[in-house]
């Protein structure tokens, strides 16, 4: 149930200008939403799209709704590590900071699809491709003051644990709640891994669920499960605020990094009797995305 003091959007106004942020999946849905209320406070908005029209229009809508013109339009399929490496040779050439990361793009599939890679999709997408993309703008990261990364969550992954075992669905039923779920349990446990890394380095991570929102996104792939509850769910502009809010309160900076967050609130990242994982299975995990990636910390900034 939405708790209507949390929806107070006085310490949210704070100018952005001169600031450097980036959104994924920011076509629509609640990346749309932020990504036009970062643009009218006048800062310089990344919108990672993998759809190129619909990039386009929604970055035409941003540009005329908020006379900002410094929104620019960067094509990034998040599933891909070859289109993430493009985007970041290409960023790195003509940016030399970060100081908003927001991985937002994901997908919901009910049965197992697969990337060019051979990746399952949904753990590409809401996944893998965050771990990769903030982990090759690390460097222009740390150049920021105080930047941020922010990993846009569901509440499904309170039903899910970290899964070391054939997280890929190799072996085991793709159930695509279930793929949903862990993907967004490990999003959660890796902001953990960020946040014990980057202690001291000025970027700080954290992650956070927008409560169920009536978004394309969250239930395009199952209209007929949306459609009886639509009327108890969430505006999207209800479930963007605390993506908003964590963007860009100041205050945020009084909080430890890796916080998962609910309307405007730190809350538990673990319910429902399923079991936490410990620091040892999170860098196991961590480990496995590494490998699948090619990426090390000495690789990040070559192409």
């Amino acid at each position: 149930m939405l708790r209507e003091s949390a929806w107070d959007p006085s310490d949210t106004w704070v100018s952005m200008a001169d600031k450097v942020r980036l959104v994924t999946g920011a076509n629509s849905g609640l990346g749309r939403l932020v990504s036009n209320r970062l643009a009218g406070l006048g800062a310089r908005v990344y919108l990672l799209c993998r759809n190129e029209e619909r990039g386009k229009r929604a970055r035409f809508e941003i540009m005329n709704s908020t006379q900002n013109l410094d929104v620019l339009l960067e094509v990034v399929d998040v599933s891909s590590p070859d289109s993430i490496r493009d985007f970041v040779h290409r960023f790195n050439a003509k940016e030399t900071r970060v100081d908003l990361l927001i991985n937002n793009a994901g997908v919901f599939k009910t049965s197992r699809q697969t990337t060019g890679d051979g990746l399952e999709l949904t753990f590409a997408t809401n996944t893998f491709g965050p771990f990769l993309l903030t982990n090759l703008l690390m460097t222009a990261l740390q150049r920021a003051h105080e930047a941020r990364v922010i990993n846009v969550s569901s509440a499904a992954m309170y039903f899910a644990k970290l899964k070391l075992d054939d997280p890929l669905f190799h072996r085991r039923p793709c159930f695509g709640p279930l793929a949903y779920a862990e993907s967004k349990c490990a999003e959660v446990e890796q902001t953990q891994c960020w946040s014990r890394r980057l202690q001291g380095s000025g970027v700080v991570v954290h992650a956070m669920h927008p409560g169920w929102a009536d978004t394309p996104s969250a239930w395009g792939a199952v209209p007929r499960l949306a459609a009886p509850i639509r009327p108890l769910l969430r505006t999207p502009e209800q479930g963007a605020d605390t993506l908003l809010w964590l963007a860009v309160n100041p205050r945020l900076v009084e909080y430890e990094s890796g916080q998962f967050w609910f309307d405007r609130g730190p809350r538990e990242t673990h319910r429902l009797g399923l079991g936490k994982s410990n620091e040892a299975e999170r860098e196991s995990f961590w480990d496995l995305c590494c490998e699948l990636s090619d990426y090390t910390p000495e690789t990040a900034s070559v192409h």
